[in-house]
């Protein structure tokens, strides 16, 4: 007669209801998949590409290929997702496109245009621009996961480069005079203002509880029909637009979170903080 040898379960965990076993931790991948890099090296290719035509005085090229970088950066997590191709390889080097793409791409971009007109004034502001790019990523990596996802802590790096890019967009477009003594001034505040924004505890809406996969009411269908007529019809002054009211939400909602008594959603979340 044969017996069969039962398996050893684990025991329990400290606090943990009995007979439930231990759950495994998840960790990162750490190897390398080629079809979510491909978007984040084409989002790189982009901003070095922006790089090289504001070299060239052909500032509208640089400023669209700043937007098609953020469009290539917002697929590349989304395909990740998808495919289940997450790895730290892939965090690490989405980090570092965004660097050149959003941070040092539209510094230069601005100051090639029109802020090398200021003389010291004009590098310092570029300057403050690509410091907040680089403090507001080294931020956010470190807050992931102690962090409300609905929310970003400051304006996020690519809203930030399209605001850039839109607003040198749209005065070339609209054939805007430049070289003139007021004109250098307000790209000197909006570079500082976007740069300062990017490391402000201002909450601005991530867009990361919206699944596609989700099924949404017929008006958001009609919503984004609206929208894409906008966009199309005068794609300059429309994203300029869009941009620059999501510049200013943050302190919007930030205002009246503080009138109502309610804390910062954007402000980390440490261990010792949390509830239950």
């Amino acid at each position: 007669m044969r017996f069969r040898r039962r398996k050893a379960r684990p025991f329990p965990l400290a606090g943990s209801p009995a007979g439930i076993d231990e759950m495994p931790v998840r960790t990162r991948r750490r190897g390398i998949y080629l079809l979510p890099n491909l978007f984040t090296m084409a989002a790189l290719f982009s901003g070095f590409f922006a790089i090289v035509q504001a070299m060239n005085q052909r500032f509208e090229l640089a400023a669209i290929a700043i937007f098609a970088a953020m469009v290539l950066d917002g697929m590349d997590g989304r395909v990740a997702r998808l495919t289940n191709t997450q790895s730290a390889f892939g965090e690490q080097f989405d980090s570092l496109s965004d660097m050149t793409s959003f941070g040092v791409a539209p510094a230069l971009v601005m100051y090639e245009w029109v802020l090398s007109e200021l003389g010291r004034w004009g590098w310092a502001a570029a300057f403050v621009y690509c410091a907040g790019a680089a403090l507001r990523l080294a931020r956010f990596n470190s807050n992931i996961g102690v962090v409300d996802k609905r929310f970003f802590q400051g304006l996020p790096s690519p809203a930030a480069a399209a605001l850039i890019a839109g607003f040198v967009w749209l005065a070339i477009d609209n054939k805007i005079p430049v070289r003139d003594s007021v004109m250098p001034w307000v790209a000197f505040g909006l570079t500082v203002y976007t740069g300062l924004t990017m490391v402000s505890s201002a909450p601005f809406y991530s867009g990361k509880s919206f699944q596609l996969a989700r099924s949404v009411p017929f008006w958001v269908m009609g919503a984004l029909i609206v929208v894409i007529f906008v966009v199309s019809s005068d794609p300059p002054i429309a994203l300029f637009s869009l941009f620059c009211l999501y510049a200013l939400s943050g302190y919007l909602y930030w205002a009246w979170q503080f009138f109502r008594g309610q804390p910062n959603p954007a402000k980390p979340v440490r261990d010792g903080d949390r509830s239950g």
